[in-house]
């Protein structure tokens, strides 16, 4: 049976695809009232607004067929996009199955741009943690990626990565593999720079970061720790605990750093001395780390230059704050630390659309943003 469509329906139909629902649900409720109104305007009028897809996939489509079907997929019906998009993806390997999320701004159209990973803490997941932060935002504005991958609940209870297990701090194996293979994945899907890849975490997403500069650091080019611990700070959830409550004795944190790699890779490091969750000493550990590192590469090879130290104090949204910087001879800085006063264990100048974020202070997505960008792996 041959049915002719409604104008007004027709008319919501585009609306629908076009994204403006509210807009799609007002035309069909006055079409089927038969009070179209006034006249429908020209399809051209349309905004195409993208929308938040999860893309299932296939286990013989390999990873660049598989963008370059998204990007015929989000091929919009103007000439330029307007706004990114937020995709969901899955990876495996022997060490398991994780999901993680993508963000694709709308400036990209198949060129080489970083990529910065970004680990969620306890209790968080992608959509939450990429809210408190206001990545996307950044990644938007300046034109890069964003990947978070997600912990899944039947690894840890609580959604924390399990940076306190020996099993996840080495290489190629563990989590450890899963988040560097999600990061391997993503840049050759889109074309990314290779040499301009980022990793950054919150708490146990900090832990974790640690981890992963350590075990993969010609993966990443820096690092960006939130309210963390340092690589081996923890063998197992006792010591876990011990060490956010920053009770590790002297000769464990001395063997941890004797223990540092051969290898720095560059660190920005933020923490809050009011942090009840994981004690702040432990932001004074991560760079005693990443110092003892660089110190003995140098001893090694000279590959190092002496650092130069200075330290700031200012005052950013309502809280003080003392930033201390590690310059080579050259001025780029290659260890920072943000003491933020008074802040307690939530990401510095957050936004409270996302937990365990604080509005107030410096801006750690902007200030790692900033750090990052001045390093690349050669």
């Amino acid at each position: 049976m041959n049915m002719k469509i409604p104008a007004g329906l027709a008319y919501a139909t585009r609306l629908v695809r076009g994204g403006k629902l509210t807009e799609a649900t007002d035309a069909i409720q006055r079409a089927l009232r038969g009070l179209t109104g006034a006249a429908e305007p020209e399809a051209t009028e349309i905004d195409v607004i993208e929308g938040t897809c999860r893309v299932v996939d296939e286990p013989a489509v390999q990873p660049r067929a598989r963008a370059e079907r998204d990007i015929a997929r989000r091929a919009p019906a103007a000439p330029t996009r307007e706004h990114g998009e937020f995709i969901s993806r899955s990876y495996s390997n022997a060490a398991g199955t994780r999901d993680y999320k993508v963000y694709i701004p709308g400036t990209y159209d198949g060129q080489a741009m970083p990529l910065v990973v970004m680990l969620h803490g306890c209790k968080q997941n992608p959509d939450d943690f990429a809210a408190g932060t206001r990545m996307n935002e950044l990644a938007e504005a300046h034109g890069f990626l964003v990947v978070y991958p997600e912990q899944a609940a039947k690894a840890n209870g609580a959604n924390c990565w399990n940076w306190f297990e020996t099993r996840h701090q080495k290489r190629e194996g563990g989590e450890p593999s899963l988040i560097a293979g999600i990061t391997r994945e993503v840049v050759a899907a889109y074309g990314l720079d290779s040499r301009r890849v980022y990793v950054a975490g919150l708490s146990a997403g900090g832990a974790m970061a640690a981890v992963m500069g350590t075990t993969y650091p010609d993966l990443y080019a820096a690092l960006g720790i939130h309210s963390g611990l340092p690589y081996q700070a923890a063998r197992d959830v006792a010591s876990a605990f011990a060490a956010m409550r920053g009770d590790r004795s002297k000769p464990v944190k001395r063997k941890s750093r004797r223990d540092a790699p051969a290898r720095s890779v560059p660190t920005i490091v933020f923490h809050g001395d009011n942090d009840t969750t994981v004690h702040p000493s432990n932001g004074d550990e991560l760079i005693a780390h990443a110092s003892a590192a660089s110190m003995e590469a140098k001893a090694r090879d000279n590959a190092y230059a002496e650092h130069v130290t200075s330290v700031e104090h200012g005052d950013v949204a309502g809280r003080a704050y003392t930033r201390t910087t590690h310059r080579d001879t050259a001025g780029k800085p290659v260890l920072e630390q943000w003491l933020v006063h008074g802040a307690a264990h939530a990401w510095s100048g957050g936004s409270a659309d996302g937990s365990f974020a604080d509005p107030k202070g410096p801006d750690a997505s902007r200030e790692m943003l900033r750090f990052f960008l001045e390093h690349q792996n050669t």
